[in-house]
């Protein structure tokens, strides 16, 4: 919380005229949309592809379809991708999958993406520090890449943690499964190419911003963008629908801290927030449209192979 408070405190010390901000939105042209739609479009492939990874005791069709559904709610909805997967694990209980299952597949999925991302944070921090261009405020690189290694590693190591313990709490033994449900997905069972899934989701989502950047003049570098999206969507875990208000004034402050032009950041997130809001959303309600009368039908004919 205290770094969203120091994100805001540096957006309003530096509040760009919002006559500025709409005049550089005005000058982005039609082609740097339609490569911002495509890019979005195909971080939204890759998370069906990882998705299909988890939930591969589901019908290849009915999987496709959740795992947009999924992305749909958490565009919409508050929570993020965390509520996204809860939605899309809730509608998987109609197709008569086992609750724990579910809950397992959801959690191994949540913290492989947050392993990416922290990854990439780790990566982009590591990269400033070593000369890469972007703040010149070594403290504000620093300590957030500090944190989220050592998030890392905690999060990682916690599943082998607990198994010398002979009490442990629920929600802490809830984290350990879903981690483990992650590393044995990603790394046990049967290494798949469906991982990289993982990576386009972050990747391609990362360069709509990237590019929209670029088509006002502006180009951060790519250690610079990715820490500064990193911080920046820490936002949207608040409770706020559809992250309206909040993830905008997050990236913005996280860019402007990471060398970005107030103006700049400002009309880059609000076109960026529009394309990534509107893809998944407009996917997901389509495919929750096509999958629930669906999935009412379907009974729990395919319950047995997903034990």
């Amino acid at each position: 919380m205290g770094l969203l408070v120091a994100l805001g405190v540096t957006l309003l010390a530096a509040v760009p005229s919002l006559r500025g901000v709409l005049r550089e939105i005005g000058d982005i042209g039609p082609g740097w949309i339609v490569a911002a739609v495509a890019l979005e479009l195909a971080s939204a492939i890759s998370f069906v592809v990882v998705f299909r990874l988890f939930f591969d005791g589901l019908d290849a069709r009915d999987a496709r379809i959740l795992a947009w559904t999924a992305q749909g709610s958490g565009a919409l909805l508050p929570g993020g991708g965390a509520g996204g997967l809860v939605i899309g694990g809730w509608l998987a209980t109609l197709t008569g999958a086992p609750g724990q299952w579910i809950v397992r597949r959801s959690a191994g999925l949540f913290f492989l993406s947050a392993a990416v991302s922290g990854a990439a944070m780790v990566g982009a921090g590591l990269a400033l520090m070593l000369g890469a261009a972007g703040s010149d405020d070594r403290p504000t690189v620093v300590l957030p890449t500090v944190l989220a290694g050592v998030g890392l590693i905690l999060v990682a190591a916690l599943p082998a943690i607990l198994r010398s313990r002979a009490r442990t709490p629920r929600w802490l033994a809830a984290i350990a499964t879903g981690v483990r449900e992650a590393e044995q997905t990603t790394f046990t069972r049967r290494p798949s190419w469906r991982v990289l899934g993982a990576v386009g989701y972050l990747a391609f989502d990362v360069a709509v911003l990237w590019l929209i950047l670029r088509a006002l003049g502006s180009t951060p570098s790519v250690a610079a963008l990715t820490l500064g999206y990193s911080i920046g969507y820490i936002a949207n875990s608040l409770p706020i629908p559809g992250g309206i208000g909040v993830l905008d004034a997050g990236l913005t402050g996280a860019l402007v801290l990471y060398g970005v032009s107030p103006v700049h950041a400002a009309a880059a997130v609000i076109v960026y927030h529009a394309i990534a809001f509107w893809v998944p959303g407009l996917g997901g309600l389509l495919a929750y449209l096509r999958l629930r009368p669906r999935l009412l039908r379907a009974g729990p004919a395919q319950a047995a192979d997903m034990v």
